[in-house]
């Protein structure tokens, strides 16, 4: 007979209301783990999952695990740098995993662009400079596209809807430019309206 390990249900920890102000708990580094200081473990631990946006506890885990490691300075995990990435992140507000995972990698990729910058401005080396110019254009890139893809995630409901043909018969109005349609609002040229009222 073989048993199939059974993996305790993981409870959601975080809540669907973000209108109430409150304080990010914050995270202690110790060699061996990881702790939240707050007085209510059970409501320093919700409060923490808000801020990252994370849906239950093991999220949670992972995505502070994955913070930690990218907040190194030299090789020790640096906790004013965690306590920014945290702040960072819940002042984006990712309201999905989707956008949680995102947000983490962007604030990681901010850190790493400011860690480029500093050493571009530290040092004198020519092929240095080169070399780190070049990592951090591209960190600023994929920063720039993390940030266009977190807008159009926020924003897939709003569909931009494209005319490419239009035929008028005789007797029949159309607007001539450019016109954008996004949800329930419809946006046009003003140029256009001037050129259509004018053929009237």
């Amino acid at each position: 007979m073989t048993t199939a390990l059974s993996r305790p249900i993981t409870s959601p920890l975080a809540a669907n209301d973000r209108s109430a102000p409150a304080v990010t708990p914050r995270v202690k580094l110790y060699k061996r783990r990881i702790a939240i200081s707050h007085p209510d473990s059970q409501a320093g631990e919700r409060l923490l999952a808000e801020a990252l946006g994370a849906a239950d506890r093991d999220a949670m885990h992972g995505i502070l695990r994955q913070l930690v490691k990218a907040s190194v300075v030299g090789q020790t995990p640096d906790e004013a740098n965690l306590a920014f990435m945290i702040s960072t992140i819940r002042s984006i507000a990712p309201k999905d995993s989707i956008e949680a995972l995102l947000v983490a990698q962007m604030v990681s990729v901010h850190m790493a662009a400011m860690r480029c910058a500093c050493r571009l401005a530290c040092t004198d080396d020519l092929a240095q400079q080169e070399g780190i110019a070049r990592a951090l254009t591209r960190l600023s890139r994929t920063f720039a596209a993390q940030v266009e893809a977190l807008n159009r995630h926020r924003n897939s409901d709003e569909r931009a809807i494209t005319v490419q043909n239009l035929s008028v018969q005789d007797g029949g109005r159309a607007i001539v430019g450019n016109v954008t349609q996004h949800a329930s609002v419809l946006v046009s040229d003003a140029n256009s309206d001037a050129m259509q009222a004018a053929n009237r």
